[in-house]
């Protein structure tokens, strides 16, 4: 059951697995760390000449970071801040974090016209519920869902965060792996280093030498391979899993209506931030093709690199 909670979560495992590979140029001279982040597989090289002492020290403070992040955004951490506000509607005093992750998520909103909504938590969470059990989430229990759904009930400034009317349900699994992965570059090019790859689902390159990134599909088959410098990458398969295969639902969905298949098997985005390149290649998943460049055309470093 832990696992079909969140949507992102099989995302990330995919992408960190089977749809990216970033190989530093001087590898052989790297420092390279392996954990966990948000519930999936995560990855970090530090290139060239990195002492052990500082090595220990630096993913000490890595793995410090995430855990900090994971108390805010983690929907499997029973005491984080999104936990706190989906248990009780209203989340006073939010993490700075917090908030410009829902600025982000405001702007994606926008920009794709509503397809782009985290707070269909409630609506994802019943149809992984009814996977999980083997059966069907019946549509009745689906279309009253449905009617709470909608980014215009959450409310949010500095002061609170809160669903406004009917208690509501977030997630930002569709952009948090993303925001994660440029704190943890922010904060290793912070302590020094230059030539950075960190991988958390979402791979982001820091420094002077280029790397090398394999687009998958799930299956597993190279679609396309770009390098990336000073940039990131965040690859989205909606159909990498499936909540209701019976009307081809797959993890990453338009909540206005359940019964729609996606517009594409596979959207890859770079942008200067991963959160930013996460959240369009969810947010795209869910467009018509003739809609893919205006939204990008609102988020000016963003590059479409694969879409199948």
């Amino acid at each position: 059951m832990k696992d079909m909670l969140t949507r992102r979560r099989f995302l990330t495992v995919t992408a960190a697995s089977l749809a990216c590979a970033a190989i530093p140029a001087h590898a052989a001279q790297s420092v390279t760390w392996t954990g966990h982040a948000m519930g999936a597989s995560a990855r970090m090289v530090l290139a060239g000449s990195v002492s052990n002492a500082s090595s220990r020290s630096t993913f000490r403070a890595v793995e410090h970071e995430i855990a900090r992040l994971e108390r805010i955004f983690s929907l499997h951490h029973s005491g984080s801040q999104i936990v706190q506000l989906n248990r009780t509607g209203i989340l006073k005093a939010p993490a700075p974090e917090f908030l410009e992750v829902l600025i982000l998520c405001g702007a994606l909103n926008a920009a794709s016209k509503g397809a782009f909504d985290p707070t269909l938590q409630p609506l994802w969470l019943a149809y992984a519920t009814a996977a999980a059990q083997g059966r069907i989430l019946p549509r009745g229990e689906a279309a009253m869902l449905r009617k709470t759904i909608g980014w215009r009930h959450l409310r949010y400034d500095a002061g609170e965060v809160r669903f406004d009317g009917a208690k509501g349900g977030l997630t930002l699994n569709g952009v948090a792996q993303g925001y994660v992965t440029d704190q943890i570059a922010k904060l290793l090019r912070s302590r020094g280093f230059g030539d950075v790859v960190v991988d958390m689902g979402e791979i982001a390159v820091s420094g002077e030498t280029p790397s090398h990134v394999g687009i998958a599909a799930p299956a597993g088959d190279i679609v396309d391979r770009i390098t990336l410098q000073d940039r990131a990458i965040a690859t989205s398969a909606p159909m990498g899993t499936m909540l209701d295969p019976e009307i081809g639902l797959g993890h990453i969905f338009d909540y206005r209506d359940g019964k729609s298949r996606p517009k594409c098997k596979l959207v890859s985005v770079s942008a200067s931030a991963a959160a930013v390149a996460d959240g369009l290649s969810t947010a795209l998943c869910l467009l018509p093709q003739d809609d893919i460049q205006p939204v990008l055309a609102q988020f000016p470093d963003a590059r479409l690199e694969v879409l199948i």
